[in-house]
Formats: C-alpha cells, sequence, structure tokens
C-alpha cells in the first residue's frame, strides 16, 4: 500500500507563488508515475501535471505548463508543484495521486493511490 500526504495550500493574492508537496510513503518502489489533479465543486477532477517517478519526464495541462513546474527528490518520496502567476481560475483542491505501470496518465480514474486534498484559494 502506498500513502500520501499533501501540503502546502493556501490563501494567496492572484499572481503569487505556492508550493504544494506530497510525500509518499509505503511501498513507493511500485509507483510509476505522480500526479497532481484538482477539482473545484460539481467538478471534474481535472489533470494538472505528472512526472515519472523514475526519470525526468514530466507533462502539463495546457491551462498550467508555463506556470507550474513539477519535480521530484527520491530521496526523501516527495514530489512538488511549484506554482507561480496563480489565477482565480486556479482555486481548487488540488490532489496528489500515483499509479504503477499501465493506464492513461491524464485521467484521475487510472490512479490507485491518492491523498486528502490541499486548499488552494486565490484572491483578487
Amino acid at each position: 500500500q502506498v500513502q500520501l500526504v499533501e501540503s502546502g495550500g493556501g490563501l494567496v493574492q492572484a499572481g503569487d507563488s505556492l508550493r504544494l508537496s506530497c510525500a509518499a510513503s509505503g511501498r513507493t518502489s511500485t509507483l510509476n508515475t505522480m500526479a497532481w489533479f484538482r477539482q473545484t465543486s460539481g467538478q471534474e477532477r481535472e489533470f494538472v501535471a505528472r512526472i515519472n517517478w523514475i526519470g525526468e519526464h514530466t507533462a502539463y495541462a495546457d491551462s498550467v505548463a508555463v506556470r507550474f513546474t513539477m519535480s521530484r527528490d527520491n530521496d526523501i518520496n516527495t514530489v512538488y508543484l511549484q506554482m507561480k502567476s496563480l489565477k482565480q481560475d486556479d482555486k481548487a483542491v488540488y490532489y496528489c495521486e500515483a499509479k504503477g505501470n499501465g493506464g492513461s496518465n491524464y485521467g484521475s480514474e487510472e490512479y490507485t493511490h491518492w491523498g486528502q486534498g490541499t486548499q488552494v484559494t486565490v484572491s483578487s
């Protein structure tokens, strides 16, 4: 089993930066892909970014590609989402998710582990 714990959310102003963290524990050797999704009330969970657990490949949603950067530190089993130039549209609960090999990397339903979420609120 794998446990994921997100942190770093909060209330910021438009244009500010914020860094989210996701600490993984348990059977992390089974993981292939880590991702961030976000969700607003009444909406489906939306893909934000992903990174391979091994290697450097990353991918981003078009809406965040030039503003967000996902990275990881395998020494402490933690992934990060650095968010810059935040907009009110970025307001959501952000979830860290993880999975092994196989399946789409862009659908939350393909991921087998997720955290409790961390709230990001952006004020004008």
